[in-house]
């Protein structure tokens, strides 16, 4: 979020909304079972959108007192566009828009607007110093569409003009959000009508930057033929005006308006498959803005427009969907083999490291508390009941939270099978990292935990949990474990990148075969080469620094987006790992630990045994994590 004093490129104005989009792709809205959501609405769309492609960005609106006003207000926040200019409204509700895809011609739309918050923006929400410390302000059609959202964007555009910023406006014609259409008809793109076309040409002289599809053009002129329009576009403005033509590309027109159209400015366009029309506008706004707003030429920003615009109808939603910087420039550098661009996986791995991880981590220390078959170990050895086992880890997580205080960087590894309440304990400190495990412990071929049809126990994980998986992988294993091993990681990331969550792979290659400085390397390299890109890595320790040198290189030639590699502890003395965290201190992937029996298996003899109660066995486990992270923190990586 942009600091009090600090330059913005762009202030968007009008929608913002919760989008529900139907999950089952070919079918009816009647018959949609499940929903994605995300942030929608053209002009958050677009502030998320530009966050995303490197400008500074700011939403200017409203948002309910509620749940779904403050997930936009959160996700405004991780997308690095400024909340500064979003009024929380205590009267009303975030608006809702729910979408099904039946075909690559039909997306059945209802849009939930009867006096929500949004739409209640007035001229005291728009503060002139906000305005007057960005480069531009972008307005929007439907925000026009009511007497208060119309005095609002028009008080925008008078500071804005009186300071010598640019305007953009975005034609954004919705018939239904007018009063046009009925409840049924939120996907209708065109309906002629007198009085919108009144009010949007009275907007046209005070623009710099005019944006619309061939029938935003013929609403906002209100002309029936496009060669009119625009020409009376022209007659009004000397604004740059930019013609939307859907797969065609766009044309843009910065003087006369030519007598062919297609003598205008035209952007390198890209031929893909349509799967979801809606939101591809607002990506083709960020991109051409990213370009025009840094003094690109034009046809540099027409491409980059062109070319987001493509990456959002190829995918299924609306602002999650636009690409960053990083993305787009790989994609216009390489192209894609596939017309389908969510199925091209080598721009889907930049996605999701550069727009669909929640947090940054550049350093973790966790207090694994994930064991079940040992803890199952001990409390059958002392005979007591495995439901004592999740009371102790509860005592954990209370002594991780004492350790970590109101620190950033540190976590917990808990499991579902006996830690349901530790993990509801730990996410009440939401600055927690937390890790969940799914291998079935001690599997060797790997093996998930509660079924094998991984994707279905994923869909109900919260968004912010890693999956965790151990495996027992040595590089020379028989061939044929090996590729069952590996199919079974292939499947569990695949699932992973399907439902959203980050994973985390942990290789224990030890205990199956001699260690040397190449062994890690080389099981990491035959992992990569099977398209498994991690999160993380979870390793055991390296016996030299050469070895971490070697596993750095082979990340940092398969991964560069990699988050880094987490040391494991094997229930090492506090000396050993002392040492192996110092063998670490030349590696730039080494993020920190996540260690389990060298803290907790004291605690655990003796509170499972009764001869020690709640409170020494957090002071306990308080300190053996206290000591760690200050051992790890003396290595000098924070």
């Amino acid at each position: 979020m942009s600091e009090s004093g600090n330059q913005l490129d762009v202030i968007t104005i009008g929608r913002a909304s919760v989008d529900l989009y139907g999950q089952q792709i070919g079918s009816r809205l009647e018959d949609v079972a499940s929903f994605a959501k995300s942030v929608g609405g053209c002009p958050a769309n677009i502030a998320i959108g530009t966050a995303r492609l490197g400008l500074r960005s700011a939403w200017l609106g409203r948002v309910g007192a509620e749940q779904f006003g403050r997930f936009i207000i959160e996700q405004m926040t991780r997308e690095g566009a400024s909340t500064e200019g979003i009024v929380t409204d205590p009267e009303r509700l975030t608006a809702l828009a729910i979408l099904a895809v039946e075909d690559d011609r039909k997306f059945p739309l209802i849009f939930y607007r009867e006096n929500c918050a949004d739409m209640a923006l007035e001229e005291a929400d728009v503060d002139e110093a906000l305005i007057a410390r960005s480069r531009s302000v972008l307005v929007t059609g439907t925000h026009f569409s009511r007497p208060n959202t119309a005095a609002a964007q028009r008080k925008a555009m008078r500071i804005a003009r009186d300071k010598g910023l640019k305007v953009i406006f975005d034609i954004d014609y919705r018939p239904n959000l007018w009063g046009l259409a009925g409840h049924a008809a939120g996907e209708e793109r065109y309906i002629a009508s007198d009085a919108v076309s009144e009010t949007l040409k009275a907007v046209l002289p005070h623009c710099d930057l005019i944006v619309g599809t061939e029938e935003e053009v013929l609403i906002g002129a209100g002309e029936s033929e496009l060669h009119a329009a625009l020409r009376a576009i022209r007659a009004q403005s000397s604004a740059v005006i930019v013609l939307k033509r859907g797969p065609m590309g766009c044309i843009v027109y910065d003087g006369p308006i030519p007598d062919d159209l297609e003598d205008g400015i035209v952007g390198e366009g890209f031929p893909i498959e349509v799967y979801n029309t809606l939101g591809a506008g607002d990506a083709f706004m960020s991109g051409f803005l990213r370009g025009w707003l840094r003094g690109e030429p034009i046809t540099t920003c027409a491409t980059w427009a062109n070319a987001c615009g493509a990456f959002a109808v190829s995918r299924l939603l609306c602002s999650p969907e636009i690409p960053s910087f990083a993305e787009l420039q790989a994609f216009l550098k390489t192209g894609s083999p596939h017309k389908a661009l969510r199925k091209d996986a080598a721009l889907n791995h930049i996605h999701w490291a550069t727009t669909g991880r929640r947090r940054d981590y550049p350093a973790l220390k966790a207090l694994a508390i994930d064991h079940r078959s040992q803890l199952e170990e001990v409390a059958d050895r002392l005979g007591v009941p495995h439901e004592r086992i999740g009371a102790f880890k509860c005592l954990a997580v209370e002594a991780a939270a004492r350790v970590a205080g109101d620190r950033d960087g540190f976590g917990m590894l808990i499991d579902d099978k006996h830690g349901r309440a530790a993990l509801f304990a730990a996410a009440k400190h939401d600055r927690f990292w937390i890790g969940k495990p799914v291998e079935r412990p001690g599997s060797r071929p790997l093996r998930f935990e509660f079924s094998q049809d991984i994707g279905s126990q994923l869909v109900d994980w919260p968004v912010d949990h890693c999956i965790k998986c151990l495996a027992f992988y040595h590089p020379d294993d028989p061939e044929a474990l090996r590729a069952e091993q590996t199919e079974t990681l292939r499947a569990l990331y695949d699932a992973a990148r399907k439902v959203g969550r980050e994973v985390l792979v942990e290789i224990i290659a030890g205990k199956n075969g001699p260690m040397d400085d190449e062994t890690i390397p080389r099981a990491l390299a035959e992992l990569y080469a099977a398209g498994i890109k991690p999160d993380w890595w979870k390793l055991e320790p390296q016996a030299t620094p050469s070895a971490w040198a070697r596993i750095d290189a082979t990340i940092a030639a398969h991964d560069p987006y990699c988050r880094g590699v987490v040391l494991l502890g094997l229930e090492a003395p506090r000396e050993e790992l002392e040492a192996a965290f110092a063998a670490t201190a030349g590696s730039v992937m080494v993020k920190g630990f996540a260690v389990g029996r060298t803290i907790f298996a004291s605690a655990a003899e003796k509170w499972l045994g009764g001869t020690m109660g709640d409170e020494e066995a957090i002071a306990d486990m308080a300190a053996r994590f206290g000591a760690l992270v200050g051992a790890w923190e003396a290595r000098g990586d924070g």
